[in-house]
């Protein structure tokens, strides 16, 4: 039977992570494996605490990742730590720490991965808590999906429809680009081929960039309804109170584009991310509307985009 290592990765979030953990718990029962719970360098007391309540938990360890690498780095430490006993598993399930797989949601992806010997990642169908789907299945980013995302115009959308990247979920499994790395499995052969995050990205764009590397050495991404996942979301980046976008935000872009696709396609993308913005900026003056833009985005985007790159080590 297919071994399973589940990783869950904390950053000050101690009490939820072991949330987590509980259901993963119970997901994984009749499933050979591991959990293995790291805690991103936290400094706030989480790695002991979780330690602690752990420690008479079944199939469970923490450990330290000594470093706040990003999201990426601190899942790369579970992975590559690999089963208790020192083996590889068969498969990779990475589980964010505010997301709660529902009893059946581990099993489901594993007997979606044994069907498909072409798929190398599969990911959960996610709810939040008030049952409303998350969007988590998408299109790889292109020119034309930066163009229509910042235009935020309808008959631009129309005519882009095909290069949108957060396209309606589907209402059953079906095969997309990439997924969000909140509930995703993966297959250890994969990685073990294609390598693992890329640690030049602190967060934002290291499952987007995973996910083209798979898919470039001819690795499937499938959306599996079967399995369900409640996800409460930014919890550890704190997303949602944002005033402005973070620095590493742009990094990541940057790096994404330039990395996949070259420096002239990377500012080809910023020019029309920019472009779409200036329609949208256009719209907004003659409906007389309220701009949801960050402030300073377009900015912001200019400088990191023709900028000298760095990556972020906080």
């Amino acid at each position: 039977m297919k071994t399973v290592l589940t990783v869950i990765l904390n950053w000050r979030t101690a009490e939820m992570t072991l949330r987590a953990a509980q259901s993963a718990i119970t997901a994984m029962e009749g499933i050979p494996g591991a959990i293995t719970i790291v805690d991103n360098d936290s400094q706030d007391g989480s790695f002991e605490a979780m330690a602690e309540a752990a420690a008479d938990w079944p199939r469970v360890r923490v450990i330290q990742s000594g470093h706040n690498g990003g999201f990426g780095a601190g899942n790369n430490v579970g992975i590559r730590a690999g089963l208790p006993d020192g083996t590889k598993p068969d498969y990779v399930f990475i589980l964010n720490s505010d997301a709660f797989p529902e009893p059946e949601a581990i099993r489901a992806l594993v007997n979606h991965l044994n069907r498909h010997p072409e798929v190398g990642f599969a990911g959960s169908a996610i709810r939040g808590e008030d049952d409303i789907p998350h969007v988590t299945a998408f299109r790889f980013p292109s020119i034309a999906s930066e163009f229509e995302g910042s235009a935020k115009t309808g008959p631009v959308s129309k005519l882009l429809k095909h290069a949108i990247v957060a396209p309606p979920l589907p209402s059953r499994t079906a095969r997309v680009d990439w997924l969000a790395g909140a509930a995703v499995l993966m297959r250890q052969e994969m990685l073990d081929r294609i390598g693992l995050f890329d640690e030049t990205f602190f967060l934002y764009f290291e499952e987007t960039d995973l996910f083209l590397r798979g898919a470039r050495a001819g690795y499937a991404a499938d959306y599996v309804t079967e399995s369900r996942v409640v996800h409460i979301g930014s919890v550890s980046t704190g997303m949602k109170a944002w005033r402005r976008v973070p620095d590493y935000w742009f990094q990541s872009r940057r790096h994404y584009f330039e990395k996949n696709h070259g420096r002239l396609y990377a500012l080809a993308a910023t020019g029309a991310h920019l472009a779409g913005l200036g329609l949208y900026g256009l719209r907004v003056i003659l409906q007389r509307k309220q701009p949801h833009t960050p402030p300073h985005f377009a900015r912001d985007l200019l400088k990191h985009s023709l900028g000298t790159r760095h990556t972020q080590e906080s």
